[in-house]
Protein backbone atom coordinates (compact mmCIF):
# COMPACT_ATOMS: atom_id res chain seq x y z
CA UNK A 1 0.00 0.00 0.00
CA UNK A 2 1.17 3.57 -1.17
CA UNK A 3 0.13 6.73 -0.01
CA UNK A 4 0.17 9.96 -2.44
CA UNK A 5 -0.32 13.40 -1.58
CA UNK A 6 -1.20 15.49 -4.30
CA UNK A 7 -0.65 19.53 -3.74
CA UNK A 8 -0.66 22.27 -5.48
CA UNK A 9 2.09 24.38 -6.22
CA UNK A 10 1.55 27.79 -4.82
CA UNK A 11 -2.06 27.35 -5.05
CA UNK A 12 -3.31 31.30 -4.27
CA UNK A 13 -0.97 32.76 -7.00
CA UNK A 14 -1.03 29.95 -9.85
CA UNK A 15 -4.84 30.30 -9.63
CA UNK A 16 -4.59 34.28 -9.97
CA UNK A 17 -2.33 33.12 -13.44
CA UNK A 18 -5.51 30.12 -14.84
CA UNK A 19 -7.24 33.58 -16.35
CA UNK A 20 -3.65 35.77 -16.91
CA UNK A 21 -1.64 33.77 -19.29
CA UNK A 22 0.49 37.63 -19.34
CA UNK A 23 1.57 36.68 -15.95
CA UNK A 24 3.65 33.43 -16.77
CA UNK A 25 6.74 33.62 -15.50
CA UNK A 26 6.26 36.86 -13.47
CA UNK A 27 6.54 37.20 -9.62
CA UNK A 28 2.77 37.14 -7.98
CA UNK A 29 1.86 37.67 -4.39
CA UNK A 30 -1.60 37.28 -2.74
CA UNK A 31 -2.60 40.08 0.35
CA UNK A 32 -4.83 38.75 3.81
CA UNK A 33 -7.65 40.20 4.35
CA UNK A 34 -7.98 43.71 3.87
CA UNK A 35 -4.88 43.90 1.95
CA UNK A 36 -2.22 43.95 4.83
CA UNK A 37 0.26 41.34 4.08
CA UNK A 38 2.10 38.85 1.79
CA UNK A 39 0.11 35.62 2.55
CA UNK A 40 1.14 33.62 -0.59
CA UNK A 41 4.00 33.51 -2.99
CA UNK A 42 4.54 32.23 -6.52
CA UNK A 43 8.23 30.21 -7.08
CA UNK A 44 9.33 33.64 -9.09
CA UNK A 45 8.33 35.62 -6.72
CA UNK A 46 10.02 33.41 -3.66
CA UNK A 47 13.09 33.71 -5.64
CA UNK A 48 13.12 37.30 -5.69
CA UNK A 49 13.92 37.35 -1.62
CA UNK A 50 10.02 37.91 -0.40
CA UNK A 51 9.53 37.06 2.65
CA UNK A 52 5.86 35.20 4.32
CA UNK A 53 4.14 38.01 5.93
CA UNK A 54 6.00 41.11 4.54
CA UNK A 55 3.41 44.09 5.36
CA UNK A 56 1.94 45.19 1.95
CA UNK A 57 3.36 48.79 2.15
CA UNK A 58 7.20 47.57 2.84
CA UNK A 59 6.61 45.10 -0.24
CA UNK A 60 5.71 48.82 -2.40
CA UNK A 61 8.57 49.92 -1.19
CA UNK A 62 11.07 47.72 -2.32
CA UNK A 63 9.69 46.93 -6.05
CA UNK A 64 7.98 50.53 -6.66
CA UNK A 65 8.64 49.64 -10.21
CA UNK A 66 5.57 47.16 -10.79
CA UNK A 67 7.83 44.27 -11.72
CA UNK A 68 5.36 41.86 -8.86
CA UNK A 69 1.92 41.26 -9.61
CA UNK A 70 -0.19 41.73 -6.37
CA UNK A 71 -3.54 40.40 -5.93
CA UNK A 72 -5.85 40.80 -3.03
CA UNK A 73 -7.22 37.38 -1.64
CA UNK A 74 -10.22 35.94 -3.91
CA UNK A 75 -11.74 33.01 -1.64
CA UNK A 76 -14.49 32.70 -4.21
CA UNK A 77 -12.04 31.73 -7.24
CA UNK A 78 -9.78 29.81 -4.75
CA UNK A 79 -12.42 27.52 -3.74
CA UNK A 80 -14.19 27.23 -7.44
CA UNK A 81 -10.77 26.14 -8.71
CA UNK A 82 -9.59 23.74 -6.10
CA UNK A 83 -12.94 22.11 -6.04
CA UNK A 84 -12.08 21.45 -9.87
CA UNK A 85 -8.78 20.14 -8.77
CA UNK A 86 -10.15 17.55 -6.37
CA UNK A 87 -12.86 16.20 -8.13
CA UNK A 88 -10.15 15.49 -10.80
CA UNK A 89 -7.93 13.75 -8.10
CA UNK A 90 -11.10 11.40 -7.07
CA UNK A 91 -11.59 10.87 -10.28
CA UNK A 92 -7.88 9.59 -10.93
CA UNK A 93 -7.51 7.54 -7.58
CA UNK A 94 -8.86 4.37 -6.02
CA UNK A 95 -9.51 5.84 -2.76
CA UNK A 96 -9.06 9.42 -2.13
CA UNK A 97 -9.97 12.07 1.17
CA UNK A 98 -9.26 15.83 0.51
CA UNK A 99 -6.62 17.05 3.78
CA UNK A 100 -7.10 20.58 3.34
CA UNK A 101 -7.72 23.53 0.43
CA UNK A 102 -4.55 22.40 -1.73
CA UNK A 103 -3.82 18.90 -0.58
CA UNK A 104 -5.38 16.04 -1.37
CA UNK A 105 -4.11 12.21 0.21
CA UNK A 106 -4.31 9.01 -2.35
CA UNK A 107 -4.42 5.29 -1.59
CA UNK A 108 -2.55 3.25 -4.29
CA UNK A 109 -2.58 -0.04 -3.58
CA UNK A 110 -1.28 -3.04 -6.22
CA UNK A 111 1.12 -0.79 -8.52
CA UNK A 112 4.78 -1.02 -8.74
CA UNK A 113 7.53 1.41 -8.89
CA UNK A 114 7.30 2.86 -12.27
CA UNK A 115 3.21 2.30 -12.35
CA UNK A 116 3.07 4.44 -9.26
CA UNK A 117 6.27 7.31 -10.99
CA UNK A 118 4.02 7.10 -14.22
CA UNK A 119 0.14 7.91 -12.31
CA UNK A 120 1.69 11.03 -10.58
CA UNK A 121 3.23 12.72 -13.95
CA UNK A 122 0.04 11.78 -15.93
CA UNK A 123 -1.98 13.35 -12.51
CA UNK A 124 0.33 16.52 -13.05
CA UNK A 125 -0.35 16.57 -16.68
CA UNK A 126 -4.13 15.77 -16.87
CA UNK A 127 -4.72 18.66 -14.11
CA UNK A 128 -2.71 21.29 -15.79
CA UNK A 129 -4.31 20.52 -18.88
CA UNK A 130 -7.71 20.48 -17.05
CA UNK A 131 -7.40 23.64 -15.10
CA UNK A 132 -4.07 25.66 -15.53
CA UNK A 133 -3.16 24.62 -12.08
CA UNK A 134 0.20 23.28 -11.47
CA UNK A 135 0.40 20.11 -9.06
CA UNK A 136 3.11 18.04 -7.67
CA UNK A 137 2.75 14.23 -5.90
CA UNK A 138 5.27 12.72 -3.54
CA UNK A 139 4.27 8.61 -2.38
CA UNK A 140 5.77 6.75 -0.18
CA UNK A 141 4.51 4.07 2.25
CA UNK A 142 3.31 5.98 5.18
CA UNK A 143 1.56 9.84 4.95
CA UNK A 144 4.93 11.36 6.54
CA UNK A 145 7.37 10.04 4.32
CA UNK A 146 4.48 11.27 0.85
CA UNK A 147 4.47 14.52 2.67
CA UNK A 148 8.53 15.11 2.46
CA UNK A 149 8.27 13.12 -1.30
CA UNK A 150 5.63 16.11 -2.42
CA UNK A 151 7.74 18.65 -1.17
CA UNK A 152 11.10 17.38 -3.26
CA UNK A 153 8.81 16.84 -6.09
CA UNK A 154 7.71 20.66 -5.86
CA UNK A 155 11.91 22.20 -5.28
CA UNK A 156 12.99 19.72 -8.07
CA UNK A 157 12.58 20.16 -11.72
CA UNK A 158 13.94 16.70 -12.55
CA UNK A 159 11.58 14.32 -10.72
CA UNK A 160 8.56 15.90 -12.81
CA UNK A 161 5.93 16.90 -10.54
CA UNK A 162 5.83 12.95 -8.94
CA UNK A 163 8.49 11.74 -6.44
CA UNK A 164 8.16 8.10 -5.26
CA UNK A 165 10.11 6.93 -1.73
CA UNK A 166 9.87 3.29 -2.67
CA UNK A 167 13.54 1.94 -1.49
CA UNK A 168 15.08 2.05 2.25
CA UNK A 169 18.32 4.00 0.22
CA UNK A 170 15.67 6.93 -0.94
CA UNK A 171 14.51 7.30 2.27
CA UNK A 172 17.42 7.77 3.90
CA UNK A 173 18.33 9.93 1.54
CA UNK A 174 15.20 12.14 2.05
CA UNK A 175 15.48 12.89 5.95
CA UNK A 176 18.76 13.34 5.90
CA UNK A 177 18.04 16.40 3.76
CA UNK A 178 14.65 17.18 5.22
CA UNK A 179 15.12 19.78 8.31
CA UNK A 180 13.90 18.84 11.12
CA UNK A 181 11.45 22.32 11.75
CA UNK A 182 9.87 21.28 8.61
CA UNK A 183 8.46 17.66 9.12
CA UNK A 184 4.92 17.33 9.33
CA UNK A 185 4.20 16.74 12.89
CA UNK A 186 6.90 18.40 14.16
CA UNK A 187 5.10 22.35 15.68
CA UNK A 188 7.71 25.14 15.93
CA UNK A 189 8.11 23.93 20.22
CA UNK A 190 8.93 20.62 19.63
CA UNK A 191 11.69 21.81 16.78
CA UNK A 192 13.19 24.33 19.01
CA UNK A 193 13.42 21.39 21.68
CA UNK A 194 15.14 19.17 19.23
CA UNK A 195 17.15 21.28 17.74
CA UNK A 196 18.60 22.04 21.49
CA UNK A 197 19.39 18.40 21.27
CA UNK A 198 21.66 18.59 18.29
CA UNK A 199 18.71 16.76 16.10
CA UNK A 200 18.85 18.90 13.14
CA UNK A 201 17.45 16.83 10.78
CA UNK A 202 14.46 14.32 9.88
CA UNK A 203 17.03 11.57 10.20
CA UNK A 204 18.60 12.26 13.23
CA UNK A 205 14.73 12.11 14.71
CA UNK A 206 14.56 8.70 13.24
CA UNK A 207 17.44 7.31 14.42
CA UNK A 208 16.88 8.22 18.30
CA UNK A 209 15.84 5.40 20.32
CA UNK A 210 11.86 5.00 20.39
CA UNK A 211 11.81 4.77 24.62
CA UNK A 212 13.75 8.25 24.50
CA UNK A 213 10.86 9.76 21.90
CA UNK A 214 7.71 8.03 24.52
CA UNK A 215 9.16 9.19 27.11
CA UNK A 216 9.84 13.01 25.83
CA UNK A 217 7.27 13.57 23.29
CA UNK A 218 3.29 13.55 22.91
CA UNK A 219 1.56 10.81 20.98
CA UNK A 220 1.61 13.09 17.77
CA UNK A 221 5.40 13.14 18.17
CA UNK A 222 5.65 9.12 18.72
CA UNK A 223 3.83 8.77 15.35
CA UNK A 224 5.83 10.81 13.38
CA UNK A 225 8.84 8.83 14.45
CA UNK A 226 6.97 5.82 13.00
CA UNK A 227 5.82 7.28 10.06
CA UNK A 228 9.30 8.16 9.41
CA UNK A 229 10.80 5.06 10.12
CA UNK A 230 8.39 3.68 7.44
CA UNK A 231 5.62 2.12 10.34
CA UNK A 232 2.37 3.20 8.52
CA UNK A 233 0.51 4.53 11.81
CA UNK A 234 -1.33 7.32 10.83
CA UNK A 235 -5.21 7.32 10.57
CA UNK A 236 -7.34 7.88 7.44
CA UNK A 237 -9.32 10.62 8.04
CA UNK A 238 -12.48 11.72 6.69
CA UNK A 239 -14.15 14.90 6.69
CA UNK A 240 -14.53 16.22 10.33
CA UNK A 241 -17.26 18.64 11.07
CA UNK A 242 -15.83 21.21 12.94
CA UNK A 243 -16.82 21.70 16.38
CA UNK A 244 -16.75 25.71 16.86
CA UNK A 245 -16.74 28.40 13.61
CA UNK A 246 -15.16 31.50 13.94
CA UNK A 247 -15.03 34.48 11.59
CA UNK A 248 -12.47 37.39 12.64
CA UNK A 249 -10.91 40.12 10.66
CA UNK A 250 -9.58 43.26 11.27
CA UNK A 251 -11.32 46.46 10.15
CA UNK A 252 -10.12 49.02 7.55
CA UNK A 253 -9.36 51.42 9.54
CA UNK A 254 -10.76 52.45 12.87
CA UNK A 255 -14.49 52.56 13.98
CA UNK A 256 -16.15 54.63 16.61
CA UNK A 257 -19.84 54.35 15.47
CA UNK A 258 -21.97 50.79 16.47
CA UNK A 259 -23.68 51.42 13.20
CA UNK A 260 -20.17 50.82 11.38
CA UNK A 261 -18.99 47.63 13.85
CA UNK A 262 -22.32 46.21 13.09
CA UNK A 263 -22.35 45.90 9.47
CA UNK A 264 -18.93 44.27 9.75
CA UNK A 265 -20.38 41.85 12.41
CA UNK A 266 -23.56 41.20 10.27
CA UNK A 267 -21.03 40.22 7.73
CA UNK A 268 -19.28 37.81 10.31
CA UNK A 269 -22.20 36.29 11.29
CA UNK A 270 -23.60 35.38 8.03
CA UNK A 271 -20.24 34.01 7.14
CA UNK A 272 -20.63 31.50 10.21
CA UNK A 273 -24.30 30.75 9.19
CA UNK A 274 -23.26 29.94 5.47
CA UNK A 275 -20.37 27.37 7.10
CA UNK A 276 -22.52 26.02 9.52
CA UNK A 277 -25.25 25.07 6.59
CA UNK A 278 -22.17 23.95 3.99
CA UNK A 279 -21.24 21.05 7.07
CA UNK A 280 -25.15 20.30 7.54
CA UNK A 281 -24.74 21.44 11.51
CA UNK A 282 -26.46 23.89 13.47
CA UNK A 283 -24.94 26.06 16.59
CA UNK A 284 -26.28 26.30 20.09
CA UNK A 285 -24.38 29.35 20.93
CA UNK A 286 -23.52 32.53 19.44
CA UNK A 287 -20.18 34.66 20.63
CA UNK A 288 -19.10 37.91 19.72
CA UNK A 289 -16.02 40.25 20.39
CA UNK A 290 -14.80 44.00 19.89
CA UNK A 291 -11.23 44.89 20.22
CA UNK A 292 -9.25 48.24 19.93
CA UNK A 293 -5.67 48.87 18.22
CA UNK A 294 -3.01 47.64 21.20
CA UNK A 295 -0.41 49.63 18.82
CA UNK A 296 -2.18 52.27 19.49
CA UNK A 297 -0.89 53.71 23.21
CA UNK A 298 -2.43 57.07 23.09
CA UNK A 299 -5.88 55.82 22.28
CA UNK A 300 -7.94 53.74 25.24
CA UNK A 301 -7.90 50.38 24.92
CA UNK A 302 -11.53 47.99 25.56
CA UNK A 303 -11.69 44.29 24.49
CA UNK A 304 -15.18 42.79 25.31
CA UNK A 305 -16.54 39.43 24.63
CA UNK A 306 -20.28 38.09 25.53
CA UNK A 307 -21.87 35.22 24.26
CA UNK A 308 -25.91 33.84 24.34
CA UNK A 309 -27.42 30.23 23.90
CA UNK A 310 -30.11 30.28 21.82
CA UNK A 311 -33.01 28.17 22.88
CA UNK A 312 -33.48 26.36 19.58
CA UNK A 313 -29.74 25.56 17.80
CA UNK A 314 -29.89 27.44 14.42
CA UNK A 315 -28.05 27.71 11.18
CA UNK A 316 -30.37 30.78 8.92
CA UNK A 317 -28.75 33.55 8.83
CA UNK A 318 -31.30 36.03 10.37
CA UNK A 319 -31.13 34.19 13.37
CA UNK A 320 -27.67 34.33 14.04
CA UNK A 321 -26.91 38.06 12.81
CA UNK A 322 -30.02 38.82 14.86
CA UNK A 323 -28.06 37.26 18.04
CA UNK A 324 -25.25 39.17 17.48
CA UNK A 325 -26.53 42.52 16.81
CA UNK A 326 -27.86 42.08 20.29
CA UNK A 327 -24.15 41.30 22.04
CA UNK A 328 -22.91 43.91 19.97
CA UNK A 329 -25.30 46.62 21.79
CA UNK A 330 -24.53 45.10 24.86
CA UNK A 331 -20.89 45.20 24.99
CA UNK A 332 -20.21 47.89 22.65
CA UNK A 333 -19.05 50.99 24.31
CA UNK A 334 -18.67 54.75 22.96
CA UNK A 335 -15.44 56.67 22.91
CA UNK A 336 -13.76 53.67 21.91
CA UNK A 337 -11.98 53.06 18.52
CA UNK A 338 -12.80 49.76 17.19
CA UNK A 339 -10.07 48.04 15.18
CA UNK A 340 -11.04 44.23 14.83
CA UNK A 341 -13.86 42.12 15.96
CA UNK A 342 -14.85 37.73 15.41
CA UNK A 343 -18.54 36.06 15.76
CA UNK A 344 -17.94 32.98 17.28
CA UNK A 345 -20.40 29.69 16.98
CA UNK A 346 -20.26 26.98 19.06
CA UNK A 347 -21.96 23.44 20.75
CA UNK A 348 -22.42 22.53 17.21
CA UNK A 349 -24.74 19.47 16.28
CA UNK A 350 -25.84 18.26 13.34
CA UNK A 351 -28.82 19.94 11.35
CA UNK A 352 -30.83 16.63 11.63
CA UNK A 353 -31.21 16.20 15.25
CA UNK A 354 -32.30 19.84 16.36
CA UNK A 355 -33.68 19.48 20.27
CA UNK A 356 -36.19 22.05 19.77
CA UNK A 357 -37.28 24.25 22.74
CA UNK A 358 -40.97 23.94 23.69
CA UNK A 359 -41.68 27.36 24.29
CA UNK A 360 -39.25 29.34 21.13
CA UNK A 361 -39.61 26.88 18.85
CA UNK A 362 -42.03 27.79 15.60
CA UNK A 363 -42.21 24.95 13.03
CA UNK A 364 -43.81 27.57 10.70
CA UNK A 365 -41.21 30.06 11.25
CA UNK A 366 -38.30 27.54 10.95
CA UNK A 367 -39.76 26.49 7.38
CA UNK A 368 -39.72 30.01 6.34
CA UNK A 369 -36.44 30.50 7.50
CA UNK A 370 -34.98 27.49 5.65
CA UNK A 371 -36.05 28.13 2.56
CA UNK A 372 -35.41 31.52 2.35
CA UNK A 373 -31.13 30.79 3.34
CA UNK A 374 -31.98 27.89 0.88
CA UNK A 375 -33.12 30.66 -2.15
CA UNK A 376 -30.30 32.60 -0.92
CA UNK A 377 -27.26 30.22 -1.08
CA UNK A 378 -28.88 29.21 -4.51
CA UNK A 379 -28.72 32.45 -5.98
CA UNK A 380 -25.39 33.29 -4.54
CA UNK A 381 -24.05 30.31 -5.79
CA UNK A 382 -25.30 30.93 -9.42
CA UNK A 383 -24.87 34.60 -10.08
CA UNK A 384 -21.76 35.07 -7.60
CA UNK A 385 -21.54 35.93 -3.42
CA UNK A 386 -23.00 38.17 -1.69
CA UNK A 387 -25.69 38.46 -4.80
CA UNK A 388 -28.37 38.27 -2.27
CA UNK A 389 -27.45 39.37 1.05
CA UNK A 390 -29.62 40.69 4.16
CA UNK A 391 -29.96 44.05 4.74
CA UNK A 392 -27.85 44.69 7.83
CA UNK A 393 -24.91 43.42 5.69
CA UNK A 394 -24.89 46.30 3.52
CA UNK A 395 -22.84 49.59 4.67
CA UNK A 396 -22.84 52.80 2.09
CA UNK A 397 -19.93 54.41 0.62
CA UNK A 398 -19.49 57.15 -1.82
CA UNK A 399 -18.36 56.78 -5.17
CA UNK A 400 -16.54 58.69 -7.59
CA UNK A 401 -19.18 60.98 -8.33
CA UNK A 402 -20.26 61.82 -4.59
CA UNK A 403 -23.01 59.31 -5.11
CA UNK A 404 -23.80 57.12 -2.32
CA UNK A 405 -24.19 53.47 -2.84
CA UNK A 406 -24.20 50.33 -0.72
CA UNK A 407 -22.52 46.68 -0.76
CA UNK A 408 -21.64 43.50 1.24
CA UNK A 409 -18.24 43.33 1.49
CA UNK A 410 -16.31 44.56 4.26
CA UNK A 411 -13.01 43.38 3.50
CA UNK A 412 -10.90 46.19 1.80
CA UNK A 413 -9.25 44.22 -1.28
CA UNK A 414 -8.63 47.03 -3.93
CA UNK A 415 -6.39 44.43 -6.13
CA UNK A 416 -9.12 41.93 -6.31
CA UNK A 417 -9.43 39.54 -9.49
CA UNK A 418 -12.31 38.85 -10.95
CA UNK A 419 -14.49 35.47 -10.77
CA UNK A 420 -14.60 33.92 -14.39
CA UNK A 421 -15.76 30.46 -13.08
CA UNK A 422 -18.90 31.54 -10.89
CA UNK A 423 -19.84 34.79 -11.93
CA UNK A 424 -21.96 35.41 -15.23
CA UNK A 425 -20.70 39.27 -15.41
CA UNK A 426 -16.88 37.94 -15.21
CA UNK A 427 -16.86 35.43 -17.85
CA UNK A 428 -13.89 35.95 -20.22
CA UNK A 429 -14.95 37.56 -23.39
CA UNK A 430 -13.12 36.36 -26.41
CA UNK A 431 -12.20 38.89 -29.29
Amino acid sequence: MYYALADLDSCYANAERCFRPDLKGRPVVVLSNNDGCVIARSKEAKALGIPMGIPFYQLQQRFRNGEVAVFSSNYELIYDMTGRVMKMISDAAPSFYRYSVDEAFCLLDGMDSQSLKNWGEQLHRRVLQGTGMPISTGIAQTKTLAKMASHYAKKYDGYKHCCVIDSEEKRLKALELYPIDEVWGIGRRHAARLQSYGIRTALDFALCKRDWIRLNFNVVGTRTWMELNGIDCVPNETVVKKKSICTSRSFDGMLTSIDDVRTQVSNYAAMCAEKLRRQGSVAATVGLFIDTNHFREDLPQRCAYDEERLLTPANNTATIVHTTAKLLSRIFREGYHYKRAGVIVKDITGAQAIQTNLIDYDAERHGKLTRLDTAIDSINKIYGKETVVIASRQYKVKDATGKAKVFAEAVKHDYKSKNPTTRWSDIITLK
